[in-house]
């Protein structure tokens, strides 16, 4: 079975001044590259991974994909462009010539506005998005998903995956009004959703007991060919270590129902991932 991260970051404390993760952070308040995942990735049998932005720059997305280009483990790159910038299309154009981009992701949590992904502005970055391939990836919290329905309904051609579950109120043990909009969003065929990051959410839930009802909806709304496992790596550091978060995942699939058959698990846990981001285009032989 071919195993996928789909969702990983890494970073340099030394071009992120001013930017999170703060010096409270301390488990994370460091660098992080490929040699620190290296290890962890060989003792999961994780074939390969997604490395997705986490720095609202150009910069950062360049440096990714160099980082992408020397790492075999790294199969994907999602970047960030500028969406509603006069040359968001040419970018978008630009950095699509580099066969690991895969897609992009606006920090849409980190903006004052909750409806600015439902800006019509956002247009043409979408529709550059569509045409080159990439994949939309949504960092939104519960408030954000009426937002992102409207975004979504507007560009059935673009690939659109929810990350981290849309954030639920795990801590607070919260289903609604998220169980809601995420069934709402589901109906749409082009979304999709990550599980990953659900543990972070969670505070003294940080459980399978605790997180189970909240991957049950996401089974239930995107069924098993719509749903993408990662591990939001290095974040996951704050509350488990990756082989944790890894023997949670299965746990939460051993409990779903219906069952998750053997194919519902190789394709969540890697073969999703693949199709989705077009990881097959450019895999070595280690897939």
């Amino acid at each position: 079975m071919i195993r996928i991260d789909a969702h990983q970051h890494f970073w340099r404390l030394s071009e992120r001044r001013g930017a999170w993760p703060p010096p409270s952070l301390a488990a994370i308040h460091r660098d992080f590259e490929p040699a620190d995942l290296a290890p962890l990735l060989a003792a999961a049998g994780v074939d390969g991974t997604v490395l997705v932005q986490s720095l609202p720059s150009l910069e950062d997305t360049r440096w990714l994909l160099e980082v992408a280009q020397a790492t075999p483990f790294v199969k994907g790159v999602v970047g960030w462009v500028d969406f509603k910038a006069a040359t968001a299309a040419q970018t978008i154009a630009e950095l699509a010539r580099h066969p690991l981009l895969k897609g992009l992701r606006p920090m849409l949590q980190d903006l004052p506005e909750d409806d600015w992904i439902a800006d019509p502005a956002t247009a043409p970055a979408a529709r550059a998005m569509a045409r080159h391939g990439l994949v939309f990836d949504a960092l939104v919290t519960p408030r954000h998903l009426p937002h992102l329905l409207t975004f979504a309904a507007r560009h059935p051609e673009l690939a659109i995956v929810i990350d981290h579950g849309a954030k639920p109120f795990i801590a607070q043990q919260e289903l609604d009004p998220w169980r809601t909009d995420i069934a709402r969003l589901a109906a749409l065929p082009n979304v999709h959703c990550k599980i990953s990051g659900l543990v972070t959410e969670a505070a003294s839930h940080a459980s399978q007991a605790g997180l189970q009802p909240y991957v049950q909806v996401l089974w239930e709304s995107f069924g098993p060919r719509r749903l993408v496992w990662g591990s939001d790596w290095p974040v996951v550091s704050l509350v488990c270590d990756y082989a944790s978060w890894c023997a949670m995942s299965v746990a939460l699939v051993d409990a779903l129902q219906p069952p998750a058959t053997a194919s519902d698990r190789e394709a969540l846990f890697g073969g999703n991932a693949a199709l989705l981001y077009h990881l097959q285009h450019h895999a070595d032989s280690s897939l």
